[in-house]
């Protein structure tokens, strides 16, 4: 975010809608039972989401002004845009080139996802900058959030973090996880204070999201059991706070699936150790077609008892669904018009699919006029701008 403007919404104070609600109803009179139920149903629909309610409290260890925290109405909308050269089907299983303004999630470059005229106009220039620019173009506003990936090892801020934070867009660090044991018995102390003191350098509001999706069956070789994945959280915020990081909001993001069936809760470091919690909420490759509010209904149950902000930092459309991609967009956006929602990533990539053929698990937008309308009608409805930037047209 530019710190020579101050109208970042960065400093949103803490959300309270219950507690202003509740005051407000200790001064009412009895209302017969038809008005009450008139101004239910009213509350309802002004939250944006069928039966979600008034939103609870929020609370956030962040410090306001400092680290991101959540706007007062809406939710941020960003997006991970892969970098030059990447963002197609995995070809390869070699790591991305470690000069690139940023790694890929999957860690398997490919064939460019990106429009493929140079975007011209500000901060396009800048490194790592050109795609995001040209997603914004396309879709008609700046992004809020602009989301990378590094691994463990990867030496950051560097490159498009440092060109994200230069302008007016909060930056979304992912970062890659370790052997839980390992950084519990400080064999990594030394890399996780670099970092620590590389992010607090950059001297800018970072949303930093530790090894996302530790409740996989895939990563528990490093994570092993819940409680050594908590412990090791634990730990690195321990020396971020030995460092005296305070400008790191940390989002907490298993698989929404983890909610249904999984274990993802027993992951959960507590409520005095996350700012944000999130899932990643794909619709899933054994369905044919499925909207997103099935994907993380169970996910929105559980967060009802946490006041917390909410974040979906990987959701997106499959091409497997074909001429469904546009509806199954504004039906998503209904249901992430959630009050305790507060930040929403598109997924803009087909990295994770398997090959050309590999539809279901292809998200990227680009090259299709029906799909990118529709999630421009969604990046620019107001509920997802709430620092209420410019819009237009799009390209």
């Amino acid at each position: 975010m530019d710190g020579s403007t101050g109208d970042t919404g960065q400093d949103e104070p803490e959300v309270d809608v219950k507690g202003r609600s509740r005051t407000a109803r200790a001064r009412l009179p009895i209302l017969g039972t038809a008005l009450l139920a008139t101004a239910a149903m009213v509350a309802t629909v002004a939250a944006g989401c069928g039966g979600a309610g008034a939103a609870p409290k929020i609370t956030t260890t962040a410090r306001a002004g400092v680290a991101p925290v959540p706007p007062k109405e809406g939710a941020y909308f960003g997006a991970w845009v892969p970098p030059e050269g990447e963002g197609g089907p995995s070809a390869s299983g070699s790591p991305s080139p470690s000069g690139s303004p940023s790694e890929s999630p999957s860690g398997t470059p490919s064939g460019s996802a990106s429009p493929s005229a140079k975007p011209t106009g500000k901060d396009a220039d800048k490194p790592g900058m050109a795609p995001v620019v040209g997603f914004e173009q396309e879709l008609g506003r700046q992004l809020d959030i602009v989301q990378t990936y590094r691994s463990w090892t990867s030496e950051f801020p560097a490159g498009l973090e440092e060109s994200v934070t230069e302008g007016n867009r909060y930056l979304l660090l992912t970062w890659g996880g370790a052997d839980t044991k390992k950084i519990v018995q400080g064999e990594y102390d030394a890399l996780v204070q670099r970092r620590a003191r590389a992010v607090k350098a950059l001297g800018k509001p970072v949303f930093l999201r530790w090894s996302r999706d530790m409740d996989k069956a895939s990563n528990k070789k490093r994570v092993h059991a819940p409680a050594d994945f908590v412990a090791a959280w634990k730990h690195l915020r321990a020396i971020f706070k030995q460092e005296r990081v305070d400008n790191v909001a940390w989002v907490w993001c298993p698989t929404a699936r983890g909610f249904g069936g999984g274990d993802a809760p027993a992951y959960y470091p507590g409520d005095d150790q996350v700012d944000w919690i999130c899932a990643d909420a794909q619709p899933g490759t054994d369905y044919e077609y499925r909207d997103l509010s099935e994907a993380v209904k169970m996910f929105l149950q559980w967060a009802r008892d946490r006041e917390k902000p909410i974040m979906i930092a990987e959701f997106g459309v499959p091409k497997s669904y074909g001429e469904r991609r546009a509806e199954w967009l504004r039906e998503a956006a209904k249901t992430l018009q959630d009050p305790q929602v507060k930040a929403v990533v598109y997924f803009n990539s087909d990295e994770q699919a398997a090959n050309a053929r590999d539809k279901r698990r292809a998200y990227s937008v680009t090259g299709d006029k029906h799909t990118v309308s529709a999630l421009r009608e969604l990046a620019t409805t107001p509920y997802f701008n709430p620092r209420n930037l410019p819009v237009t047209s799009g390209d």
